[in-house]
């Protein structure tokens, strides 16, 4: 589980005389903007979620957690068509850009599977990196309601807010399932 890697700073976004980086030429300027491509950054998150999630299932041996992860599967799916809606109410095309982030924890969640063996570790594991895309997902959809409820996109935003509730709701799951029994049996 180690990583040598130091972080790299990407001189090229910085000006030569401080630390004010410059915009790139297809840079929002305007907060519905900027909405707009966060909306294409969650939809490619959880198109790239959808994915991942069945193999996640697979490798947990715990049926409570990897039932737990097929059941969010089904809900991400409906996440998925939840922000077609938005869309189709914003009047704008349904697509994504890649997610770094959630292109990350999924990376570390791979890795994940690799320095762990099958059983109790391995599902701490599981969970942990689950918790953290969880966790993401909380970040971006609370930042989108506030968004879309800023911008008079009530609809949307209502909508956005049902997905934000299903994320918390599925970080409480995994918490329980954690605390409850998978880490405890992983500490023995």
């Amino acid at each position: 589980m180690k990583n040598l890697e130091k972080p790299t700073e990407n001189k090229a976004l910085k000006s030569k005389t401080n630390n004010i980086v410059s915009p790139a030429a297809d840079a929002a300027k305007e907060l519905r903007e900027f909405f707009i491509d966060n909306l294409k950054d969650i939809y490619w998150a959880e198109n790239a979620l959808v994915n991942a999630l069945p193999k996640m299932a697979e490798n947990a041996t715990s049926p409570v957690l990897s039932k737990s992860i097929l059941e969010h599967h089904l809900v991400t799916k409906n996440q998925i068509a939840r922000l077609d809606e938005v869309f189709e109410l914003l009047k704008e095309k349904a697509e994504g850009k890649k997610c770094e982030a959630m292109a990350g924890l999924l990376k570390e969640g791979d890795s994940i599977l690799v320095e762990t063996t099958p059983g109790p570790v391995r599902d701490a594991g599981i969970i942990a990196a689950s918790q953290k895309i969880e966790h993401y997902e909380i970040a971006t959809y609370g930042t989108l309601c506030a968004f879309a409820k800023t911008l008079g996109e009530n609809d949307a935003a209502k909508l956005l807010t049902q997905t934000l509730a299903e994320e918390k709701e599925a970080d409480c799951l995994l918490n329980d399932i954690a605390l409850n029994t998978v880490n405890v049996m992983a500490a023995e």
